[in-house]
C-alpha cells in the first residue's frame, strides 16, 4: 500500500503520464474548467484545500519549467501571487497574461485539478520541465 507522497490514485497517476512541455492547472474552486478537460477534484469546503497546499506538494514531485497566471492576479490577489512565487522559487520564470486568455490556455491541459480556494483569480497553469534531477554531463556545451 502506498503511504507516502502523493496519495491520491488519480492525480498520481495524471501526473506520472507528463512530458517535458506539457500543461497542467491548479484551479480555485470557480475556474471553469473546460468540459474535455479531466478534472481531479480536491474541493472538500471554502478555503480547503488552498491552492497554496496543493502547489507545495506538487511542486515536491513535478519539475516545473515555468509558470502562467492572470494578470488580474498581480492586481487583485498580490499576496497569492507572491505565495505562489515563494512555493516555487523566485527563478523560475512567470508569465502573466489577462484571465480571458488564461482561460483559452486551458483549453490545452492535459488536466486540472480543482481546490477549493476562493482567492480570486489564483488559478496556476503549469508547464512541465526538467528539473534539477537531470544529469548533464557536459554543462557547457
Amino acid at each position: 500500500m502506498k503511504e507516502t507522497g502523493i496519495l491520491n490514485r488519480d492525480l498520481a497517476e495524471l501526473l506520472s503520464a507528463q512530458g517535458h512541455q506539457d500543461q497542467m492547472m491548479i484551479c480555485d474552486a470557480g475556474f471553469a474548467i473546460p468540459e474535455e478537460i479531466r478534472v481531479v477534484d480536491l474541493s472538500l469546503k471554502k478555503n480547503d484545500p488552498l491552492i497554496d497546499q496543493v502547489l507545495e506538494e506538487i511542486a515536491r514531485h513535478y519539475s516545473i519549467e515555468k509558470i502562467v497566471m492572470a494578470e488580474e492576479t498581480k492586481n487583485v490577489s498580490p499576496s497569492k501571487f507572491e505565495k505562489v512565487r515563494d512555493i516555487l522559487g523566485r527563478e523560475l520564470q512567470v508569465e502573466t497574461v489577462e484571465h480571458t486568455k488564461l482561460k483559452e490556455m486551458s483549453h490545452k491541459i492535459k488536466f486540472a485539478i480543482r481546490t477549493g480556494d476562493f482567492t480570486a483569480y489564483s488559478n496556476v497553469l503549469l508547464i512541465s520541465g526538467p528539473g534539477d534531477r537531470w544529469y548533464v554531463e557536459c554543462p557547457d556545451s
